[in-house]
């Protein structure tokens, strides 16, 4: 059966259906064919909201802009033109540009791996990313105005907070919320210690293992990049290395066998 044929055939089948809605139910009017069939679920199915042009290549630059050497785009949005838009268009806009970060970001991605061509105009990624900081900040805004507003002066503009443990032991922020009643007058009952078990307790304790492994490696790595550093460039300006590595001892590093070199004090026994 060729696609004309199934498509008039479906649309027949369709048109011998009425249907009236009720607050309640659906009434079947006329026609005798199952709302359920096989026929209308496959015809169903051809109807599509969305656009078939919407695939993986969304993820990728326009096909007239490869192998470009330049891209000619606009400027990045200003915190007072996005100050002018409603809560409806910054909330599309947000997605436009987190859409758009993801292509450029996908992008490069691929020029970086082809080793080929450069990255045509990479300064688009920076006028995105400074479109949504600017989008945020203004967002920010309206959310202070709205809690100054509304509940207290909160400087930050946001919900106030408070720090608590859950149930997993862990320190989270947790958002306050109006009561119809005090909590003290409440016949709720909350555990003191809902985190108080075994289980939570040797959770926590390879929880915190694991954290100090990450910093202690992170602190040995950090120590190993600025001994390279120091091992490449022996005229590097120690303040300056300090004012930038401020977690590495310096001292500790002018200490280090590593960038010594092979020398006769090293050499001799």
């Amino acid at each position: 059966m060729s696609l004309y044929s199934f498509l008039s055939h479906g649309l027949r089948l369709a048109s011998s259906v009425q249907t009236c809605l009720s607050p309640n139910k659906m009434v079947l009017i006329k026609g005798s064919l199952p709302l359920k069939s096989p026929s209308l679920a496959i015809l169903n199915r051809l109807f599509q909201t969305s656009c078939s042009r919407y695939g993986l290549m969304e993820f990728f630059d326009d096909e007239k802009n490869w192998g470009a050497d330049e891209v000619r785009v606009g400027r990045a949005w200003k915190a007072e033109e996005l100050r002018l838009k409603s809560n409806q268009d910054l909330h599309k806009l947000w997605y436009v540009l987190l859409k758009e970060r993801n292509m450029l970001l996908t992008t490069e991605h691929y020029y970086e791996k082809m080793e080929k061509e450069l990255f045509p105009s990479p300064e688009r990624i920076d006028k995105v990313e400074e479109s949504m900081k600017n989008l945020e900040q203004v967002v920010k805004e309206r959310n202070k105005a709205y809690w100054q507003l509304e509940v207290s002066s909160a400087e930050d503009g946001c919900r106030p907070v408070r720090r608590e443990r859950n149930q997993f032991g862990v320190m989270v922020d947790r958002p306050l919320t109006e009561h119809v009643e005090p909590e003290t007058d409440s016949n709720r009952v909350r555990p003191a210690r809902p985190y108080a078990s075994p289980d939570v307790a040797n959770f926590l304790k390879l929880k915190h293992e694991q954290e100090k492994t990450e910093r202690n490696r992170e602190a040995r790595r950090r120590h190993r990049h600025v001994v390279g550093l120091l091992r490449r460039f022996p005229d590097l300006d120690l303040d300056m290395l300090r004012e930038q590595y401020p977690d590495v001892d310096m001292d500790r590093v002018r200490r280090d066998k590593r960038i010594r070199g092979n020398h006769e004090d090293r050499l001799s026994i």
